[in-house]
C-alpha cells in the first residue's frame, strides 16, 4: 500500500513519474485541495471518488484546526458598474478600483487596528487583486509603521523563500500575495488573513482562509478581515458563508440574521451594520432569483457541464433544481444559447422529471439505470430477475402512472429516443453517487433488490418490494404501510419530524430512533393485534423493512427515505395503534440517529 500526501501535486511531473513506478495494490491520497482552479481533479486517478472527506466544521469541532474570529468590514467600494467577465469581475477592472485607493486602504488600516492588539506583531497573509495592488498595499503598510512585503508569481524563488522565513520569524508583519500562497506554503505561524480583493470561488476561499487555520504555539485564534462593498448582482456571498458554516441558502438568512449563533466551539462571524446589509440583500436577492437569473447565471459562466458550472459557480444542485419549479440542465443550456443533445416528442414532459433521480446514491443502482436508459440497453424480457425488479423502480419514478405505457418495455424504449434525457439523468445519477458515504447492503430477502443504507423515492419502494408491477399505479399510494404479497414484505415508510401542516392529529404516530440498532415505532390506529397485519408484526411472518426520512420535504421536493434494512419486533405494547419496538438487523446511520433524536430530547 502506498500513501501520498499532497496529492493535488499528481499532475506534476514528478508526481507522475512517481506514480507510474509504483506497484502498490492499494494508493492512498491526502489532499486539502482535491479541486483546482486550473481545473484538475485528482479524483480521476480514484475513479472520481472521495473515500474520506472532513469539512471545516468537523475539523474545527474536533480541535484539528485553529478557531477563526472572522470580521467582515465594509469598505465604502462600489463595484456595481464593473465588468462582470465569466463568473467574476474583470480584473483589470478591479485592479484600478483598489490600486492607489488610499480611502480604502485607510479602512483597512483602520479595521486592523481595531480588531488586533498590535499590528506590527502580526503574521498576516494579505491576498490582493495583482502584483500592483500587492506592491502599493506592502509600500502603504510599511510607511505606517507595519513591516510588509510583496510576493507574487514574479518574485524570484530565494526572495519567496526568504520573505516566508521573515514572517516566521516576526520580520516581517504582512505578506500582501497574488496567487501565490492559496495553498500548499507551510506557514503555522500566521494569525491574520485580509481577504482584499473578492472571491466567487469557495474553493479558492478555503484555501487562503486556510492557510491561517493551522494550529501553532502560542495562537489562541486566527482573525480575519474582509473587506465587503457594493457588489453586482450576479456576485454571491453565500458561497463563502455556507463554506464556513455548513448552512443552506436559506438558512444563510437566518444565519446572518441571528448573529451566526451555530459556529463551531471558539469561532465567531461578525459583520459590521454596513456589511451585514450589503450581504444579506444579496442573499436574499440570490433566493429571489428565477429562471431568468438562472439562465443568465449559466450563460455568463460560459459552455461547461453540469459539474464543472457548479464548481465554477458555487451553486449546488438545490440551487438548480430546488429554485424552480420543473427547470432543468439541457433546458437552462438551450435557454442560454448552448447546444445540447436532440430532444424527442415527450421531451418537455421528462425533462420536468429529471430531478426525480437525484437521490440514486449507491453505484450499482446507478450504473444499472443508466444501462436500462442506454439506447443499445438489453430488452426488458432479457433482464434477470433483480434487473428487472430495478427497471420496474425506474419507470415508476419516471412515471407513477405508467406515462399511459402498455408495458415497461414500451416505456423504456420511450425513455430510450430522448437523448438529451438520457444524458442529463447519467449526470445527476454520477454526481449523487459520487456524494454517498455509505456502503449499500443487500436486504436478502428473495425478489427484492433494494438495499439498506440506500435512499429511494416511495415510487421506487412500492415497485421494489413488489407491490407494484404493472397491475399497480404508484400515483396516489401516500399509506406509511405497504404489504406486498409477492415477496411478503411489510414495507414501513415513516417521516420523523411530522409538521401539523402535512398529518393530521390521527396519523402524527410517534416514531423515533431509540438507539442505533432500536426503533420505536407506532401502527395505524385501526391495527388490532388479532389482525392480519398485526400478527404478521408480532409473530415475525413477514419481512419487516424499514424506510425513514427526517422530514417529509427536502430542498427538492418531496424527501426520498432512507432505507434501515429488515427489522424484527422485540416488544409491543397497545393496539389501535400498536407500539412496537424494532431491532434492526443492521445499525442505523449516525446522522439519522442524530436527527430523529430532536423531536423526543
Amino acid at each position: 500500500m502506498a500513501v501520498i500526501d499532497e496529492f493535488h501535486h499528481a499532475e506534476a511531473p514528478s508526481y507522475r513519474a512517481l506514480l507510474g513506478k509504483l506497484e502498490a495494490s492499494e494508493l492512498l491520497g491526502l489532499t486539502a485541495t482535491p479541486d483546482h482552479a486550473d481545473g484538475v481533479d485528482v479524483r480521476e486517478f480514484f475513479g472520481g471518488r472521495t473515500a474520506v472527506e472532513i469539512g471545516l466544521g468537523e475539523a474545527l469541532e474536533q480541535d484539528l484546526l485553529c478557531p477563526f474570529h472572522y470580521f467582515g468590514v465594509a469598505d465604502n467600494t462600489d463595484l456595481r458598474a464593473l465588468e462582470w467577465k465569466r463568473g467574476s469581475y474583470d480584473t483589470e477592472a478591479l485592479d484600478q478600483l483598489y490600486t492607489g485607493n488610499d480611502a480604502r486602504t485607510r479602512i483597512v488600516l483602520n479595521a486592523l487596528h481595531d480588531r488586533v492588539a498590535d499590528p506590527r506583531r502580526v503574521r498576516a497573509l494579505c491576498f490582493c487583486v495583482s502584483v500592483a495592488h500587492a506592491e502599493y498595499m506592502a509600500r502603504k503598510f510599511s510607511e505606517a509603521g507595519i513591516r510588509s512585503r510583496a510576493v507574487h508569481g514574479g518574485t524570484a524563488s530565494v526572495e519567496r523563500d526568504q520573505a516566508a522565513a521573515d514572517l516566521r520569524s516576526g520580520a516581517v508583519a504582512c505578506l500582501f500575495t497574488v496567487d501565490l500562497y492559496n495553498e500548499g506554503v507551510d506557514l503555522p505561524t500566521v494569525d491574520t488573513v485580509l481577504f482584499l480583493r473578492p472571491t466567487q470561488s469557495a474553493t479558492i476561499f478555503l484555501q487562503q482562509l486556510g492557510r491561517g487555520l493551522r494550529r501553532a504555539p502560542g495562537k489562541a485564534v486566527l482573525t480575519v478581515l474582509d473587506f465587503i462593498g457594493q457588489h453586482r448582482r450576479e456576485f454571491r456571498f453565500d458561497v463563502r458563508y455556507r463554506a464556513l458554516t455548513g448552512s443552506t441558502r436559506a438558512g444563510l438568512v437566518r444565519d446572518i440574521e441571528d448573529g451566526f449563533p451555530f459556529l463551531p466551539s471558539g469561532s465567531r462571524l461578525i459583520l459590521d451594520r454596513v456589511a451585514e446589509g450589503v450581504v444579506l440583500e444579496n442573499v436574499r436577492q440570490g433566493l429571489k432569483g428565477g429562471r431568468k437569473a438562472l439562465v443568465q447565471d449559466v450563460r455568463s459562466h460560459g459552455d461547461l457541464s453540469l459539474e464543472d458550472y457548479l464548481q465554477a459557480s458555487g451553486q449546488e444542485l438545490a440551487d438548480v433544481y430546488g429554485r424552480v419549479a420543473g427547470v432543468s440542465w439541457t433546458g437552462l443550456r438551450r435557454e442560454a444559447g448552448f447546444a445540447t443533445k436532440p430532444g424527442g416528442h415527450r421531451e418537455d414532459e421528462l425533462l420536468r422529471r429529471v430531478a426525480s433521480l437525484i437521490h440514486v446514491d449507491d453505484p450499482g443502482r446507478a450504473a444499472t439505470y443508466s444501462e436500462l436508459l442506454s439506447p443499445e440497453g438489453p430488452a426488458f424480457p432479457s433482464l434477470s430477475p433483480d434487473d428487472q425488479a430495478l427497471a420496474r423502480m425506474l419507470v415508476y419514478t419516471i412515471w407513477p402512472d405508467l406515462g399511459r405505457h402498455a408495458s415497461f418495455e414500451e416505456a423504456l424504449r420511450t425513455l430510450r429516443t430522448h437523448p438529451a434525457v438520457v444524458e442529463e439523468l447519467g449526470t445527476l445519477m454520477a454526481l449523487a453517487a459520487d456524494r454517498a458515504r455509505m456502503v449499500p447492503r443487500g436486504l436478502g430477502v428473495p425478489g427484492v433488490s433494494l438495499q439498506s443504507h440506500c435512499t429511494y423515492r416511495r415510487d421506487e419502494v412500492l415497485a421494489g418490494i413488489g407491490w407494484a408491477d404493472g397491475t399497480r399505479k404508484t400515483r396516489g399510494q401516500a399509506a406509511g404501510v405497504v404489504y406486498s404479497e409477492a415477496t411478503n414484505v411489510d414495507a414501513l415508510l415513516v417521516t420523523l419530524h411530522k409538521e401539523e401542516k402535512d398529518f393530521a392529529p390521527s396519523t402524527r404516530y410517534r416514531d423515533y430512533p431509540i438507539s442505533a440498532d432500536l426503533f420505536h415505532w407506532e401502527s395505524q390506529n385501526a391495527t388490532a393485534l388479532a389482525s392480519p397485519m398485526g400478527q404478521r408484526y408480532i409473530k415475525g411472518a413477514s419481512n419487516v423493512v424499514l424506510f425513514v426520512r427526517a422530514t417529509r420535504a427536502d430542498e427538492f421536493g418531496s424527501a426520498p427515505f432512507l432505507c434501515l434494512g429488515t427489522a424484527s419486533a422485540v416488544e409491543h405494547a397497545g393496539e389501535r395503534p400498536i407500539s412496537i419496538t424494532w431491532r434492526l438487523d443492521r445499525p442505523m446511520p449516525q446522522s439519522l440517529l442524530q436527527a430523529g433524536a430532536v423531536d423526543t430530547a
